[in-house]
Order: C-alpha cells, then sequence, then structure tokens
C-alpha cells in the first residue's frame, strides 16, 4: 500500500479507483485514509491487538483535516500501547442502551430521512414490541422472543408488517456495528391472502357514520380518502398550499418546509376535489397542513380508522382507497382511468401536457364516483352511470 507524508491539497486531489484503497500517512504512524470507488474518503486508525488487525474509523476526510485526523489517530494509539482496544471499547459503548433507544436512533439518524412511511412501522414497533422489550438491551434480544412476539399477534398481515419493520431496525444497527447479527434472520413469515377488501354498497353508510363520531380532522381524513381514492398517508399530509382551484397538486418528491413526504412512486399527482371533498375541506384550517392533531404531530389513518370503526367489520384505511378505486372500473370507466387517478406506477402521467390532457376526463369521473358514494351514504341505491369521456383539453 502506497505512503505519502499526507496534507489537504494531496487528499483533495486523490481520484477514486475501481476497488478501495488506503494510503498510508508517514508522518502519524497508524493512520490511513480510504477510498471508496464512489469517491467517498474517510480516515482509518489501523493498529494490533492480540495480533490480529483492528480497524477504527475516526471520521469523513471531507471534514476533518489532515492534522485532526493526526491528532485522533494518535491519542488512539497512545490508548493501544496502554493495553486497551479502542474498537472494542467503541462496540462496546455503542451496544449499551435499551430496544427503546435503539429504535428512537433508528426513527431520527435515518428513518425520517429514507423513508416517507417511516410512521407506519414506527407505529407498529411500538404497539406490539416496546411493551415486551422497551426497557431490554438491544443485544439480548433474541430469536426465540422475535417468534414469541411474532406468535402472539393474531392478525397474520400484521405481525408480517411488524416483524418487516424490525427487521430493518436490526439491519440497521448492524451496518452502524450496535449489534453483530440480524435476530430477524430466516424466521418465517405467515401467508397472506391478497389485500382484496373494498367496502360493500351497504357498508359505506356504516363507516360514514362512524367518521362522523370521529371528530371533526379524524373523520375528514378518512372521508377524503374514500372520496378522491388517493393514499391515506398522503391525504393525511394534504396541505392547502397544494390546492390550487379545487385541484390538488401533489409533488412527486418530499417538501420539508410543508412536512410533504413526497407521493409513494416519486411522481407528482394531480387530483381533481369533487364537490362533496370541498365541502369538508371548508371546514379545516385555512392555512398550513390540515391534519394536525392535538399533541401537534400528523394524525395517523390507521389508528384513526381503528378507533373510529371498532365496533364495525374489520377494514383499513387503503380499503377505502380500493373502494373508491374499485367503483371508478364499475362505473365503466376503465381500469387505466382508475391506475391514473390514484396514482399507481403503471398509468402514472408522463408528462404536465398529459396531465391537463386528462383534466376534463378526471373531473368528471371524480364527480361521478362522489354522487355515486355520496347516494349511498343517504341510503339511496347506487346510481351506477356507464360512461366514458373523450380525452379533451
Amino acid at each position: 500500500m502506497p505512503k505519502r507524508k499526507l496534507n489537504q491539497h494531496m487528499v483533495a486531489r486523490i481520484r477514486a479507483e475501481a476497488r478501495t484503497f488506503l494510503i498510508w500517512d508517514t508522518h502519524q504512524h497508524g493512520l490511513a485514509l480510504q477510498v471508496r470507488p464512489s469517491g467517498h474518503k474517510s480516515w482509518k486508525a489501523i493498529y494490533s491487538h492480540r495480533n490480529r488487525p483492528r480497524w477504527f474509523t475516526i471520521g469523513n476526510a471531507a471534514a476533518i483535516s489532515v492534522g485532526d485526523a493526526r491528532k485522533l489517530a494518535g491519542r488512539i494509539m497512545f490508548a493501544v500501547a496502554e493495553g486497551k482496544d479502542p474498537q472494542a471499547e467503541r462496540q462496546a459503548h455503542r451496544s449499551k442502551g435499551t430496544f427503546e433507544e435503539l429504535c428512537e436512533r433508528y426513527v431520527n439518524e435515518y428513518a425520517k430521512k429514507k423513508n416517507r412511511s417511516w410512521w407506519q412501522s414506527d407505529a407498529l414497533v411500538r404497539k406490539h414490541l416496546m411493551p415486551r422489550w422497551g426497557k431490554l438491551h438491544a443485544t439480548a434480544i433474541t430469536r426465540s422472543d422475535i417468534k414469541a412476539a411474532f406468535a402472539s399477534i393474531t392478525a397474520p398481515q400484521v405481525a408480517n408488517q411488524t416483524l418487516k419493520a424490525l427487521s430493518a431496525i436490526f439491519n440497521w444497527a448492524v451496518r452502524e456495528e450496535i449489534v453483530k447479527v440480524n435476530p430477524c434472520a430466516q424466521i418465517e413469515r405467515h401467508e397472506t391472502r391478497s389485500r382484496d377488501r373494498i367496502l360493500a354498497d351497504s357498508e359505506i353508510a356504516e363507516f360514514w357514520a362512524a367518521f362522523d363520531e370521529a371528530g371533526l380532522l379524524a373523520g375528514s381524513l378518512l372521508k377524503l380518502v374514500l372520496l378522491t381514492g388517493q393514499r391515506p398517508g398522503e391525504v393525511a399530509h394534504m396541505h392547502r398550499d397544494h390546492i390550487v382551484d379545487a385541484w390538488w397538486e401533489m409533488p412527486g418528491t418530499a417538501v420539508s418546509d410543508l412536512n410533504w413526504p413526497g407521493t409513494k412512486n416519486g411522481h407528482g399527482h394531480r387530483v381533481w376535489l369533487p364537490q362533496p371533498a370541498q365541502e369538508l375541506l371548508a371546514d379545516l384550517p385555512e392555512a398550513g397542513p390540515l391534519f394536525i392533531g392535538a399533541r401537534g404531530s400528523t394524525i395517523i389513518p390507521a389508528k384513526a380508522m381503528a378507533a373510529a370503526c371498532s365496533k364495525l367489520a374489520h377494514a383499513t384505511p387503503h380499503d377505502l382507497r380500493r373502494t373508491h378505486g374499485s367503483t371508478i372500473t364499475a362505473l365503466g370507466f376503465g381500469r387505466d382511468a382508475m391506475n391514473r387517478i390514484q396514482n399507481h406506477r403503471e398509468g402514472g402521467i408522463a408528462s404536465v401536457y398529459d396531465r391537463h390532457q386528462y383534466s376534463v376526463e378526471n373531473k368528471k369521473i371524480m364527480e361521478t364516483v362522489a354522487a355515486n358514494i355520496t347516494a349511498l351514504i343517504k341510503g339511496g341505491p347506487a346510481n351506477v352511470i356507464t360512461a366514458r369521456f373523450g380525452h379533451k383539453t
């Protein structure tokens, strides 16, 4: 491996190669610059403990100067000379902490930055796992513990989702060297049926009445999912700034200042808000995010649905979206129209021109579906009208 008396100018000029490589500093014993194929550069202090090499990551070379890296490496080498093992001590320190603390770190350091639906997984972990393991050391949780917790969740789909959320936490913990292995590995998931639940015509009025009793914000959120067919998590993050002349215009990417997570597929989306939806919105905040609860956090659709509909047949917020999509096809508009309106990847709109090309048709579809749902809520028969509209601007 090459050795050089490193300086800032030299570090900046070093280029990445096809494989990761090291450059040793001749000024400070044990200090090396690691360069990855991606171009990322980091400082390493490499020493021997009990005749085995140990690598201590000092930090990002873009943030730590050569001089500071030498000082830190010098401290590490001094500790080694005293018979200590700094890397082992770091791992032991990181391994300290409860499962609850591990989950907090995962959410704040990783999930919120990488996963727009992080709160759904976090809710499952807090409900099903935190009461069991919150105060346990994360490293003490075994496969047997996980199997027991998995078996205690009666709903197969919920159990699978909870296990998936837990596995993501431990995978991150392995990468961060907090734990050595993921204890969720090779635990078999439950077999589940296809998620095809839609509300029957006779159920729509019952669920709507339950939404009326759920409170203004929670009830309106669930009603809007049914009336618009949009993803529950996206409805929960609806913002006044994105509503323009009764069109809800959703940016595909996250807008942190507006607490908007972005759409699931990353594609911008534009959906007409039918008259019943506009009437609901008239009673909601005139500015800012619409569904912020008393504690200052976004209302979680699944929690709102569970609380509102506990006495009814089981259904989820996504079942409301699925009911809307099924109504579109039942009214004769076709699967392409459903995919387009619900922003499915296979039916996404390719350009701004296309979005406006379909605007007249989409508006008519949304109003017709809303009229059909409203008729069922009022106790009348479904107003099924088969119609197909041309693509007009």
